[in-house]
């Protein structure tokens, strides 16, 4: 490749002014979910995001992010959701069926809206690998989502517009069917 040729860059940003950003977390596993939501905030917070931007939504379980977060999405309200949650290895194949299905169910609640979601739910062999993930060797994964929610909701809107003004689109055509 040549030195002339310099082909466009597209990139969000860590800049939360003006953006809409809800979090749906689950309160299973609350000593580890609750370290990942704290790391999300502060991430929004430092990012400019107004508090009376964020939302938090919170569900039994991470087996019910998938239907919150489409509905906050299919919503029309936010430009970029994070799905917080902790599945632990346990002795039967429980932890198999939910991590799957909990990751499917985001990405088709993603991929149906067009909305941004984060995929912060942790999936672990032990305890101690969820500890260090919300912060105590690993940094803070919910951290790394509120960064990661502020840059989709930025790219969003460069690559198309608005998340926003997407899902009314997506909404009517499914309800055309």
């Amino acid at each position: 490749m040549s030195e002339n040729f310099k082909p466009n860059q597209i990139r969000g940003a860590h800049d939360g002014a003006g953006m809409r950003i809800g979090v749906v977390a689950s309160r299973f596993n609350s000593f580890i979910t609750a370290r990942l939501l704290s790391g999300a905030l502060e991430a929004l917070e430092q990012g400019g995001a107004a508090s009376e931007q964020v939302d938090v939504v919170h569900v039994p379980g991470s087996f019910e992010i998938p239907v919150a977060a489409k509905k906050m999405a299919g919503g029309g309200k936010y430009d970029a959701l994070i799905a917080i949650g902790c599945i632990l290895r346990g002795e039967t194949k429980h932890f198999d069926f939910l991590a799957t299905e909990v990751s499917r169910g985001i990405q088709l609640a993603q991929m149906d809206t067009g909305v941004p979601i984060i995929f912060c739910v942790l999936t672990c062999d032990t305890l101690e690998q969820a500890i260090d993930r919300a912060g105590l060797k690993s940094g803070n994964k919910g951290y790394e989502a509120g960064l990661a929610a502020l840059e989709m909701a930025q790219l969003s809107r460069r690559l198309g517009g608005s998340a926003l003004a997407a899902v009314p689109a997506t909404v009517a055509a499914r309800k055309r069917r």
